[in-house]
């Protein structure tokens, strides 16, 4: 039965006292986004939050399922609280997110101390999941995918204190040869705008003036005929907000219309997150990207044409199944010509259930690790100049916090996503302030007050 956080909330409690939930989350933002929104579904149910794991009854791990790795970081990671378990006799441990919508009751085999896993379109069934548990304390698994699960009527509450997460749409029709999401988050399927549009003003109000909007492909965003440009035009108008991110962007569906759109509106940031994948036709055609080298660096062009200062990170695979070095030599090339600001770059990894893992002509995880080192020296040295190019510019900075190198300094981002640290007060933390950059350390500018 699905919960309904509009009727009257029984009170969850466990021997008389409320029941406390720690939320441990890895992944990406839409898994940072999700823990969100399960703490709002918890927190009406009455359910405590907490932020010590000693403190909890219920310990939540949202997980990640994009590598393998990432999946045996969790694994291990539950394996650790073993010892809490058997020293807090009605502890309980639950598992979300996408590992467990990928292995379900399969997660219990692992560990047979897990007590309930649930998957992402069945976080409102959490609170009876977990009330039950304490009755009648025997194993619990929901991870019916349901395409139509938007989560509407929800606010998450936003764990970040000046930067705000707005969910827009869930789900993944694109289908790469490599990724897993679309097995593990469903139909893609996009909220209401006036839902959206209230998430951004209410977060506006609570002090959030950083909003990104999220999606696993933000370009294919369409309400009601509504496309991602107009909901941007729409966000734009939001008095209450300064800034607008926005992330992930497919390169097959970034629009003229939404280029224009960001050059246009100016609290769009001047920073976009645009995976490349791979610099070669026919790898990017078996990993299904719809797209070319061509197509992608001509969408590099047109950005750059209409914001001069735009920064494009971007994601890079090396040794997808059937790359030679000549198709590899590509991929380096165009991340050579483009000059990405960063790039996230992997080896690649085979998913379970995913075309890319059936693939002949495995590449030997020597020669992935041997490709990877290349594409993380020149980005390395790419990013170097970058960021030293960025010295005598004056630039908009959100201060966030106290630097974690010196009690002196503060810490915050650029509109195109750099962090920047300085000297000030910390009176200033939630402030927009100008600073003039002086020195690039790593990717960290570092910069005067003015």
């Amino acid at each position: 039965m699905t919960v309904s956080v509009s009727q009257p909330a029984p009170l969850a409690n466990w021997g008389g006292n409320k029941m406390k939930v720690f939320i441990e989350t890895y992944g990406c933002q839409m898994n940072v986004a999700d823990s969100e929104l399960v703490a709002s579904i918890l927190k009406d149910r009455n359910f405590d939050l907490v932020n010590d794991m000693d403190n909890a009854d219920i310990i939540i791990f949202n997980t990640c399922s994009v590598r393998q790795h990432a999946e045996d970081r969790v694994i291990g990671r539950i394996n650790n609280e073993m010892s809490r378990k058997r020293s807090k006799k009605n502890l309980k441990i639950g598992v979300i997110g996408c590992m467990a919508q990928r292995l379900g009751e399969r997660l219990q085999e692992l560990n047979s101390s897990i007590d309930f896993i649930v998957g992402t379109d069945q976080y409102k069934n959490l609170p009876e999941i977990i009330m039950n548990l304490f009755e009648n304390p025997k194993f619990s698994s929901n991870t019916i995918i349901n395409n139509r699960e938007i989560y509407e009527d929800l606010y998450p509450i936003h764990s970040g204190k000046y930067n705000a997460f707005i969910t827009i749409m869930r789900g993944c029709n694109n289908f790469c040869s490599y990724c897993i999401v679309p097995y593990v988050r469903g139909r893609e399927r996009s909220r209401d705008v006036k839902d959206v549009l209230n998430d951004v003003h209410k977060a506006g109000e609570q002090g959030f003036k950083d909003i990104t909007l999220l999606g696993q492909n933000v370009n294919s965003y369409n309400f009601n005929g509504i496309n991602f440009a107009e909901l941007l035009k729409r966000v734009n108008k939001i008095e209450t907000i300064r800034r607008i991110r926005f992330v992930t962007s497919h390169p097959k569906d970034l629009s003229d219309e939404v280029i224009e759109v960001m050059a246009e509106s100016e609290k769009v940031c001047e920073h976009l997150h645009l995976a490349m994948q791979s610099g070669d036709d026919e790898i990017l055609h078996k990993m299904n990207r719809g797209y070319t080298a061509e197509h992608f660096y001509n969408i590099v062009q047109k950005l750059g044409a209409s914001m001069p200062e735009i920064a494009i990170t971007t994601d890079v695979i090396a040794g997808f199944p059937g790359e030679t070095n000549e198709q590899f030599q590509r991929t380096y090339d165009l991340m050579k010509k483009i000059e990405f600001d960063y790039a996230f770059t992997f080896k690649f990894s085979p998913r379970q259930g995913t075309k890319a893992a059936e693939f002949n002509k495995q590449i030997p995880e020597k020669i992935r690790l041997e490709r990877l080192q290349k594409l993380i020296n020149l980005q390395q040295d790419i990013t170097s100049k970058k960021y030293k190019e960025q010295i005598g510019k004056i630039k908009e900075i959100y201060v966030e916090k106290v630097s974690k190198k010196a009690e002196d300094e503060l810490s915050g981002k650029s509109r195109d996503f750099k962090i920047t640290v300085f000297k000030g007060e910390k009176s200033l933390i939630g402030k927009f302030v100008n600073v003039r950059i002086t020195n690039a350390v790593g990717w960290t500018l570092k910069g005067v007050l003015i």
